[in-house]
């Protein structure tokens, strides 16, 4: 074993005064390091101070690489804007289109689209797709990272829904749990992979963070989250299912990565904007580039984010197929409040935002909710390079919230639902099916991004309240 090195050899090397000399004195704690001859780990470091952008992705040393490279400067003007693509144009509001033209003056974005759906957010729109270089905008990917639609078809017919509607009625409300409070008691929680990664215990910021992960995981948010029985309607024999042309019994499920992904949205954002101090229409599109440490521990914490976020909904899944007694004949899972590392036809390598868009790459399934009256489809993509191979995330909203509360009343909204045959355990005015867009006129405007599959359409739903 190697005598230890101490932070005078690193300074004699020429490390600087600061956290570079730290972080490399952890990193040659760690088993595999220590075994290195002391020549070698001299050597090792040498190299890395020479050449510290080379070790910017490296798994052991990209922060203190990170911390041997001079801070970028603060103070960044926007740039001439790119141009983009939009698709439903007539169903978009002018708030939308305003924070796409500011997104694509950012001087690190490549290309941008925006879907028919997409409403005004923070950052970037809701339905916004922002390709950038090298770089990551936690407000550009959203609160709730990784958010997601996950589809279970069960080989049950749809008469299953009107005969036994109590029963299934009664396990959502035995097997879902809803907003912050609501979770599984100690002894209901279903153990998963996610809770032991890594990332819990290498990036500082999420060590206090595993005990609420825990203590939510299976559970759904609040807002427009839901958990749903339906009637799923495959029109497509060729569906990469394999499901038969027909209708079933289907569960389908939306919601995202609970307190983990706010947190980790909320520390990253105020980060971005610290160091990336953008005009004030911009501000919230303050990016981390992926060369620095923050970078690096936000795409780790994102993904994280994400992966819990799928396993929350396999729980969900889980625990109704079982109290169903039925084990699936096909699922369709596809998630958005996310970034991806692509490749444009360019050949380029960009990070992919797709805020409240689906990712519809050449054969890649997903499902598109529409509103609790209205169906949602089954889709396969078809890699539409201009819509940066995406599709919008659902209908999108045509009245804000505060709208909804304000010109809605709770006995329109029932009988509303009651007309459409769908019966609601919880829910408010807020997402009410008439605070939404036509779901058929949103499908008609990207025919060239999606091809459908089949429907699913509502019929018992479950959402934060109403027990």
């Amino acid at each position: 074993m190697a005598s230890q090195l101490r932070g005078n050899d690193l300074r004699q090397l020429g490390f600087p005064e600061g956290r570079a000399i730290g972080l490399a004195l952890a990193q040659l704690q760690r088993k595999h390091l220590k075994k290195l001859s002391q020549t070698d780990q001299l050597t090792l470091l040498q190299e890395l101070l020479a050449n510290p952008q080379t070790y910017l992705t490296h798994l052991d040393w990209s922060h203190t690489a990170a911390a041997l490279l001079p801070p970028p400067s603060r103070h960044i003007a926007l740039a001439e804007r790119k141009e983009y693509v939009v698709f439903g144009a007539e169903h978009i509001e002018q708030g939308a289109i305003h924070q796409m033209e500011t997104a694509m003056k950012l001087p690190v974005t490549v290309a941008g689209a925006l879907m028919p759906d997409a409403h005004h957010g923070y950052g970037l729109p809701i339905g916004g797709v922002l390709a950038t270089d090298n770089a990551v905008i936690p407000y550009a990917v959203g609160v709730d990272i990784g958010c997601r639609m996950a589809l279970s078809v069960f080989a049950l017919p749809p008469k299953h829904l009107e005969q036994r509607v109590q029963e299934l009625r009664k396990l959502l409300l035995e097997h879902t749990k809803f907003g912050g409070r609501d979770v599984f008691r100690h002894g209901q929680h279903l153990d998963h992979a996610v809770l032991s990664r890594d990332e819990f215990r290498d990036i500082p910021f999420l060590r206090n963070k595993l005990d609420t992960a825990a203590s939510q995981i299976g559970s759904s948010g609040g807002g427009n989250h839901f958990v749903e029985w339906g009637v799923v309607d495959i029109t497509d024999p060729t569906n990469e299912l394999g499901v038969p042309v027909g209708q079933y019994l289907g569960l389908l499920s939306h919601s995202g990565s609970r307190g983990l992904g706010a947190s980790v949205a909320n520390h990253y954002t105020k980060l971005a904007q610290d160091t990336c101090q953008l005009p004030a229409e911009a501000r919230h599109l303050a990016w981390l580039g992926l060369e620095t440490e923050a970078g690096q521990e936000y795409w780790a914490a994102m993904n994280l984010a994400g992966d819990y976020a799928s396993a929350c909904h396999h729980q969900i899944h889980h625990r109704l197929a079982k109290a169903l007694g039925e084990r699936p004949l096909g699922k369709v899972e596809n998630h958005h409040n996310f970034a991806w590392k692509e490749r444009l036809v360019t050949g380029q390598e960009v990070v992919v935002h797709r805020k409240g868009a689906t990712p519809a790459g050449a054969g890649v399934l997903g499902i598109i909710p529409g509103s609790m009256t209205a169906p949602g489809f089954i889709v396969r993509g078809r890699g539409e390079a201009s819509a940066l191979s995406s599709a919008s995330h659902g209908a999108g909203r045509q009245m804000s919230r505060t709208r909804a509360k304000q010109e809605l009343g709770e006995a329109e909204m029932r009988r509303y639902l009651q007309q459409h045959g769908v019966e609601l355990i919880g829910g408010g005015l807020d997402e009410a099916p008439q605070a939404y867009k036509d779901i058929r006129q949103v499908m008609q405007s990207q025919t060239e991004l999606v091809d459908v599959l089949g429907s699913f359409t509502p019929r018992i739903v479950r959402m934060e309240g109403g027990v």
